[in-house]
């Protein structure tokens, strides 16, 4: 058996673990993927060529390169019995923070909160082909992720359109106080979702380093639209909400993406 480590540089959180795990279903040689998201590795536990398995993660445009190839002799590993519990807590987690940040955002005229939540969305979609799937066949799971995709990319074209209607209008400020409120509760749940899904590997990786935390796309999209909300109070205008909308939005087409590379 041969092990081959990746690093793996846009793997900032367990939805893209799951995206690369999706994408790597099916390929019989493989035996095993150890995933460090601290450090930005995937080690693959494989026999035979590594050609087909390295194709499939450079597709999904994760910054993957090929670091090292080296026989081993470890057989046995160990499972993760509790992964379906903790994705769906995590998914959970998500989804329920789509509909607070949509309907606060909505609400309060904030569109980086509304932005947020189709990230939040984003999330589940991963969370949620990686549950509903399990043990279907690979044209299933293709069938999902290209629905998944397509939804998450009319959202995001309604909200670029939506972005422009309102920097050519004039409209009423949104509400600082309420996003800054509730991007910094989805920036303790994003937090939680980390340890959550972190736990379940080695005791190394369960004491969670503050630069995967603070270096994580959820993350720093929160603490933008704080920065956002405290900006609109100070300049007195909606600008630097519309562009961390913006900003968002793009990541969001972005995660649509990877996902539709999974349907191919």
């Amino acid at each position: 058996m041969q092990k081959t480590v990746f690093k793996i540089t846009k793997m900032d959180c367990p939805s893209e673990e799951n995206l690369i795990r999706i994408k790597l279903d099916g390929i019989s040689s493989i035996k095993n993927l150890d995933f460090d998201i601290p450090n930005r590795a995937l080690t693959v536990f494989h026999d035979g060529e590594i050609t087909q398995i390295e194709a499939s993660i450079l597709e999904l445009n994760l910054g993957g390169q090929k670091v090292s190839t080296e026989q081993t002799n470890q057989t046995l590993f160990k499972e993760d019995k509790n992964q379906y519990k903790l994705l769906w807590s995590v998914l959970i987690i998500n989804f329920l923070f789509f509909i607070i940040e949509m309907t606060t955002g909505l609400i309060s005229k904030s569109m980086g909160l509304v932005a947020d939540s189709l990230d939040m969305l984003a999330d589940s979609f991963v969370y949620g082909i990686s549950l509903f799937a399990v043990g279907g066949s690979l044209i299933k799971k293709k069938k999902i992720a290209k629905i998944a995709g397509y939804f998450q990319i009319v959202l995001a074209l309604i909200g670029f359109l939506e972005i422009l209607r309102r920097f050519l209008s004039s409209e009423k400020l949104p509400d600082f106080q309420t996003m800054i409120i509730v991007s910094i509760f989805a920036l303790i749940a994003n937090s939680v979702c980390l340890y959550i899904l972190q736990k379940s590997k080695s005791k190394k990786e369960a004491h969670m380093k503050a630069s995967m935390i603070f270096t994580s796309n959820d993350v720093i999209i929160n603490l933008g639209v704080i920065a956002a909300g405290i900006l609109v109070n100070f300049l007195s205008s909606n600008t630097p909400d519309l562009i961390i909308g913006v900003i968002v939005f793009v990541l969001v087409l972005q995660g649509a993406y990877r996902i539709l590379k999974l349907s191919k």
